[in-house]
């Protein structure tokens, strides 16, 4: 159940950076209400993994999946170009959360 909080902290995480970015810096009222609720969701969710995980680990594996899956969404939502390095770091991103799950013993498996 935990990884399943998790996950949902990162899915609310990215709708309300999705929205931000269409809020127009808080001019459009939709988009900021999309914001704030979501925030609220991704920290509540967050908040209930922290229970069965440790929060360096916790915190790590969201914002870690939070930056590559809003860069997935800015390059097939919005259109923003990623270079060869930006791919280079998200895939170090991923392998770090990969190391996290496989080989550490703070991960609560």
């Amino acid at each position: 159940m935990q990884y399943i909080f998790l996950v949902l902290a990162i899915v609310f995480e990215v709708i309300g950076t999705t929205a931000m970015a269409a809020s127009q810096q808080f001019t459009k009222i939709v988009p900021v209400v999309i914001l704030v609720v979501s925030y609220g969701l991704a920290f509540y969710f967050l908040s209930v993994t922290l229970k069965t995980l440790p929060v360096g680990i916790a915190y790590a594996m969201w914002s870690g999946l939070g930056i590559v899956f809003i860069s997935l969404v800015g390059y097939v939502a919005i259109g923003q170009k990623l270079d060869f390095a930006a791919v280079i770091g998200m895939s170090m991103i991923i392998g770090g959360v990969i190391v996290i799950q496989l080989f550490s013993k703070s991960a609560g498996h």
